[in-house]
């Protein structure tokens, strides 16, 4: 799915919509770490990875840009160290112009009031003043892949980021899954309106059905009677 296409798909759903999708689906959900956050809010950003493994020079994100095309999103890979920031507004302006989508960093960030007049999304596990003070030999595969907490991805990956969080999904299942995480959040919004106008969702999930059977059959789960009714609730 090229850029345009998997920004104007992912555009109103969001990752919890996205990561119930990938569990019905059967797809490994990738997340990043819980204190991955954006600088802002009501950030949204999809795109393809274009990783960049850190060492402590800004080269590797430079290198990193001149391979990227517009749309994509630069994952820097800093191994989540907290002694650094790897990202500051040089980069990212330089990032902006190259019509990236935004950044993901796996570590900190720093020149936070710049960062925000150039407003590009980026999530990051938070800022620090200090740059790196190391120069560490650079891998081969340093533009090849990218760790994120414990998930490793590259180019045959997107990301998709809101205010809950950032999760990594194989770009050749994004069809099929922004089809499921759609009909998900539509049935939501459905019970949403239902409960705002009065029927409770214990009404709307028929759970004293759901007891009642559960009594009977033991092994039935709540998720298998949403299933068997078309509701919604968690996968």
């Amino acid at each position: 799915m090229e850029s345009v296409q998997l920004q104007r798909t992912y555009l109103d759903l969001t990752t919890p919509h996205v990561a119930d999708a990938c569990m019905r689906l059967g797809i490994p959900v990738r997340c990043a770490p819980a204190g991955m956050r954006p600088l802002w809010g009501d950030t949204h950003l999809v795109g393809r990875v274009r990783p960049a493994r850190h060492y402590g020079s800004v080269d590797v994100f430079l290198e990193a840009i001149g391979l990227a095309t517009p749309g994509d999103v630069l994952v820097v890979d800093n191994g989540g160290r907290e002694d650094e920031a790897c990202v500051g507004d040089l980069v990212t302006l330089e990032v902006s112009r190259a019509n990236l989508s935004g950044i993901v960093i796996w570590g900190l960030h720093r020149d936070s009031a710049e960062l925000r007049t150039i407003r590009l999304p980026i999530f990051s596990m938070g800022a620090l003043p200090v740059g790196p003070q190391r120069l560490d030999a650079q891998d081969a595969d340093a533009l090849a892949s990218a760790t994120c907490g414990q998930h490793t991805v590259g180019i045959e990956d997107f990301v998709l980021g809101d205010g809950d969080g950032v999760l990594f999904i194989p770009l050749n299942r994004a069809a099929e899954v922004a089809e499921v995480a759609a009909a998900i959040r539509d049935t939501e919004r459905r019970q949403a309106a239902r409960m705002r106008l009065g029927t409770t969702l214990r009404q709307q999930s028929r759970f004293d059905e759901y007891l009642a059977a559960r009594h009977t059959h033991g092994k039935l789960t709540f998720r298998q009677h949403l299933r068997a009714i078309g509701g919604e609730v968690e996968e």
